[in-house]
């Protein structure tokens, strides 16, 4: 066993050649950056709340899940149940593409911004509401689709489908994309019977050994996805967020959006980062 990855919250290692272990930490980044913070337990609630959507989506397209439990797994993980119990998962290795697939159900973020000065995002037109030009965080008439490709260093590019469809082909382009809106129809339904609005989140496929196409990495946590509270929700304003979007407005507010070296989170920031996590798990468990 050799570990191949130190990522911004997960460390991967190798098994064999067929099987990865994911262990999800409780490192929080932001703009890019890995703060110099720990959150407690959001390693446990994202695994946990990843494993709760592979489950869900599993009828839509299969996912790289092997196995959760700790005595399928090397000695190093099964030894050791504090360290490892609840965020470490057992994975098919997949021959994974070089994109990220994010869908947008509503009106935010980046797109809001670009939306505001010439009424598109990536360049493509968006489909109005009959009542008039859109406001923040008001739901868009049909979930958008937005391609990005993945660079190993800097920012991801975001891109548009027509370039996907150029370099994955079209059948294939608009299979993913169509999957993509699948899970997240089906997750938002779910979602919202909890009292949690999912607004955007983002997906990463691969094939495996079988060239089957297959969903990877995480699906629908507050790291990979925008979760807002039902009950708090109006357009016009920055709904309740259940992810990392309260660490980033304290980093924009504090003048640290992207610094180096990493600075460190005040620690009610930290106590109420956990405590958003552990309802987000709660709420979306039901």
């Amino acid at each position: 066993m050799k570990k191949i990855i130190s990522g911004k919250v997960r460390e991967v290692y190798e098994t064999d050649e067929n099987q990865l272990v994911i262990v999800t930490t409780d490192r929080i980044s932001a703009f890019d950056v890995i703060l110099d913070s720990i959150i407690p337990d959001k390693g446990k609630y994202l695994n946990l709340i990843s494993l709760y959507w592979f489950d869900y989506t599993k009828d839509i397209i299969p996912n790289h899940m092997i196995s959760s439990n700790l005595k399928d797994m090397p000695d190093t993980f099964s030894q050791d149940p504090a360290t490892y119990e609840d965020r470490t998962i057992l994975v098919k290795k997949l021959k994974m593409l070089p994109y990220e697939f994010i869908v947008r159900g509503f009106m935010f973020g980046s797109m809001w911004e670009e939306y505001k000065e010439n009424g598109t995002y990536c360049g493509s037109p968006i489909e109005e509401p009959a009542d008039g030009p859109y406001k923040l965080a008001q739901k868009l008439v049909t979930p958008m689709v937005t391609p990005s490709v993945k660079n190993n260093e800097g920012h991801d590019e975001n891109i548009t489908m027509d370039r996907l469809r150029s370099e994955l082909g079209e059948e294939k382009a608009n299979e993913i994309a169509d999957i993509c809106v699948q899970i997240y129809n089906k997750c938002y339904e779910k979602a919202l019977k909890n009292g949690v609005m999912i607004a955007d989140t983002k997906f990463e496929f691969g094939y495996d050994e079988n060239g089957v196409l297959t969903i990877g990495d995480e699906v629908l946590t507050p790291d990979s996805s925008r979760f807002w509270a039902a009950d708090e929700y109006e357009t016009g304003v920055s709904p309740k967020s259940f992810d990392k979007q309260f660490v980033r407005d304290w980093l924009i507010q504090n003048n640290l959006k992207g610094v180096t070296p990493s600075p460190a989170l005040p620690e009610d920031i930290v106590t109420t980062t956990s405590n958003l996590y552990k309802e987000c798990y709660e709420r979306v468990v039901g």
